[in-house]
C-alpha cells in the first residue's frame, strides 16, 4: 500500500480486498493471466488530486484481481505518449490507461464539443479521440445531435450518447471538480469580478472587467502547466487557452449567462437552416496595425482546416465561405448545425491571413501541421497584446487600449509556479493577486484567506471533468466487458472525498452535472457496483486463478512477455 494514501482511504479500501478468493473457477479453464497494467499519471507536484486518484484506482482495481502500476510522468511526456502517438501499439512502449481531464471552457456550455469530438470515430486518427473509440451507434447519436434543430429532440440524442458511452466506455469518468479561485481584495474591486456558469471567475469577462483600485494595475495569475505552444489554431491546454482567448478575437463570445453573443462580428443572420450571413465589426485592427478584413475571416474559416487537426472538427461543418460585401461573408453549412454559433463562431480564433497564410503554405509543403508550430511573434486583434513568453517562467500581455472593449488592467501576467506551497506563499505576499489554479486542500486555502484578510475565495462546480482513458488498441482494454467492469469497480464517492478532498462532484458522464439541461442523470445510477463488475467479467469468460484475473480460455496477450 502506498504511503501517499490518506488513512480514511485505507479504511475504505481495506474491506473486501480478499473477497476474490471465493470467485476462482478451475485453473485449466483460464487463458493468459492479465498482465500488469500501467496507469500513466501526472506527478504529485503537478496535479496532486489526480495523482492521488491514480493510486486509489490502482488499489480499487486490485479487487478485480488486477495488478495496476502507476507511472508518474511530466505533462509533456504524457501528452506525447498518450495524445500525439497514435501508433498501433503492438509493443510495450504504448500506454495502457491514462489519467486525463477536460477543462471548463465557455464554448463547452453546449455539449457538442465533448459529445462529438471526444468519441466520434472520425476524430480518432488525429483529433481528441485518442483512445481510438469507434461505435456506429454512438457516431449516429453524436452526429445526429449536431443537425437536430429541435432542442427537445436534440436533448434526447445527447442523453442517448451519454448512455451508450456509459455502457461501452472509452473513459472512466470520476468527478466534476469544484474550482477554487481567489483574488486580492486590496488590489481589485471585488464587485468587478464576473461569475460565469461552469467556469467560476476564471473567464474572459473577468480578465477584461477586473478593475484595480490602487497603484497596482496588473492582473498576476498562476499555473503549474509548462506551456507547449501558443498559436490561434491549436489548443495547448488550460493555461494556453486563457492566453489565446485574450490575444485573439472570435466572431462571437459566450456571455456570462452561457449564450453566444456578437463580438468581432457586429451581427449575424440566418438566411436558412444551412446559410448564415456574418457582418464584421468596423475599425478592427491587428496588433501590428493592419486592418482586420473579410479576407481574414475567409482565411480563418476556409483555409486553416486542413492544417489544424484540433480545430478541424469545428470547421468541417462549413461547406463554403464567400464574400458578400466589404464587411460581410456568407457561410454555407453542409447540414443544419444546432451548435454552430457556440462550437464554431464562438470557438475559432480569428487569425490574420497576412501572417499565417505564408506559414500554412510552408508547413503544407513540408507535410507538417500547426499542432506544434510556434512563431516568434503572436499577433492578434484581441483586448490584450502579446509581449513575451519566458519559458517555464511567465507570459506577459499588455492591455490593447485601441480595442473597442479595452481591459481595465494594464498588464496580464501568468506566472509558471509548479510548487503548491510556493503558489500560496506568493499569493500571501501579493506576488500573485489572482489565484487561477489551486489543486490543494480547501481548508488550507481558507486558513490563508482568514490570516490575510485581503484574499477573497470564489468557488463553483466546473464544466470540466476528471477521468481516465483506455488505450483501445491493446488487450484487455479493447474488451467492452473489461472496460465496464473497471468503471463499475470505481468508487467515485471515495475519489471525490479523498483525492479531491470533498471539492468535487462524482459523475459518470462527459457532460458536466452543472449543465442541468444536457446532463443525463440516469448514467449515475449504479455507477459503483463491485459485485456486478465481477459478474460481468465472469459472464465474459474471465476467471481468477490464485486471486489474479485471467483472460477467457484460449485468449493470449502478446504484450505479456514485454511488459
Amino acid at each position: 500500500m502506498t504511503p501517499r494514501m490518506p488513512f480514511k482511504a485505507l479504511l475504505a479500501l481495506g474491506a473486501g480486498v480478499l473477497a476474490l478468493t471465493s470467485v476462482q473457477p478451475d485453473a485449466w479453464a483460464a487463458g493468459d493471466r492479465v498482465r500488469s497494467i500501467e496507469l500513466t499519471a501526472d506527478t504529485k507536484a503537478a496535479n496532486p488530486n489526480a495523482n492521488q486518484a491514480a493510486y486509489l484506482l490502482a488499489d480499487m482495481w486490485k479487487k478485480l484481481g488486477l495488478d495496476v502500476k502507476v507511472k508518474e510522468v511530466p505533462y509533456k511526456q504524457k501528452l506525447d505518449v498518450v495524445y500525439f502517438d497514435r501508433s498501433t501499439c503492438e509493443g510495450a512502449a504504448c500506454f495502457d490507461l491514462a489519467m486525463w481531464s477536460i477543462v471548463g471552457r465557455p464554448e463547452r456550455s453546449d455539449p457538442d464539443e465533448v459529445i462529438y469530438n471526444l468519441f466520434h470515430s472520425s476524430t480518432g486518427a488525429k483529433g481528441y479521440n485518442y483512445p481510438g473509440y469507434a461505435n456506429p451507434d454512438y457516431d449516429k447519436a453524436a452526429a445526429g445531435q449536431q443537425v437536430e434543430t429541435d432542442q427537445t429532440k436534440r436533448r434526447e440524442l445527447v442523453f442517448k450518447a451519454q448512455e451508450i458511452q456509459a455502457n461501452d466506455p472509452s473513459y472512466v469518468f470520476f468527478v466534476n471538480p469544484i474550482v477554487n479561485y481567489a483574488i486580492r481584495k486590496d488590489v481589485f474591486d471585488e464587485k468587478t469580478v464576473v461569475e460565469q456558469s461552469g467556469l467560476g471567475i476564471l473567464n474572459f469577462w473577468t480578465h477584461t472587467k477586473l478593475t484595480p483600485i490602487g497603484a497596482k494595475k496588473d492582473i498576476i495569475l498562476n499555473t503549474s502547466d509548462n506551456l507547449l505552444n501558443l498559436v490561434p489554431m491549436a489548443i495547448g491546454g488550460a493555461a494556453a487557452s486563457w492566453i489565446t482567448d485574450l490575444v485573439w478575437d472570435r466572431m462571437l463570445r459566450i456571455s456570462p449567462k452561457g449564450l453566444p453573443e456578437p463580438w468581432a462580428a457586429e451581427s449575424y443572420k440566418w438566411v436558412d437552416d444551412k446559410t448564415i450571413d456574418v457582418t464584421l465589426r468596423t475599425g478592427m485592427k491587428w496588433h501590428d496595425g493592419k486592418p482586420v478584413t473579410v479576407d481574414d475571416v475567409m482565411f480563418t474559416f476556409g483555409e486553416v482546416k486542413a492544417m489544424a487537426p484540433m480545430y478541424a472538427p469545428f470547421l468541417d461543418v462549413i461547406a463554403k465561405v464567400e464574400t458578400t460585401g466589404e464587411r460581410t461573408v456568407r457561410m454555407h453549412l453542409k447540414n443544419p448545425s444546432a451548435p454552430f454559433l457556440t462550437s464554431t463562431l464562438a470557438k475559432v480564433n480569428l487569425t490574420p491571413a497576412h501572417i499565417w497564410r505564408p506559414v500554412v503554405k510552408d508547413l503544407q509543403a513540408k507535410g507538417q501541421n500547426l499542432d506544434s508550430y510556434q512563431p516568434d511573434e503572436l499577433i492578434g486583434s484581441g483586448p490584450y497584446k502579446f509581449v513575451h513568453w519566458r519559458r517555464n517562467a511567465e507570459v506577459l500581455l499588455a492591455a490593447n487600449k485601441d480595442h473597442w472593449s479595452p481591459p481595465k488592467a494594464e498588464h496580464w501576467i501568468l506566472r509558471i509556479v509548479p510548487n503548491l506551497e510556493a503558489t500560496l506563499g506568493m499569493m500571501k505576499q501579493g506576488e500573485i493577486n489572482f489565484l487561477s489554479e489551486y489543486r490543494g486542500d480547501f481548508e488550507t486555502l481558507q486558513q490563508v484567506s482568514k490570516e490575510s484578510g485581503n484574499i477573497a475565495i470564489k468557488s463553483g462546480v466546473t464544466i470540466g471533468v476528471e477521468y481516465m482513458g483506455f488505450n483501445l488498441k491493446r488487450k484487455p482494454m479493447n474488451d467492452t466487458a473489461f472496460r465496464r467492469a473497471l468503471s463499475l469497480a470505481t468508487d467515485r464517492n471515495l475519489l471525490a472525498a479523498s483525492a479531491w478532498s470533498d471539492q468535487a462532484v462524482p459523475t459518470n458522464s462527459i457532460v458536466s452535472t452543472v449543465l442541468d439541461y444536457w446532463h443525463n442523470p440516469a448514467v449515475a445510477k449504479g455507477m459503483f457496483d463491485l459485485e456486478k463488475a465481477k459478474q460481468m467479467l465472469t459472464a465474459a469468460g474471465y476467471s481468477w486463478v490464485g486471486g489474479r484475473l485471467h483472460y477467457p480460455d484460449g485468449v493470449k496477450d502478446t504484450v505479456m512477455a514485454t511488459k
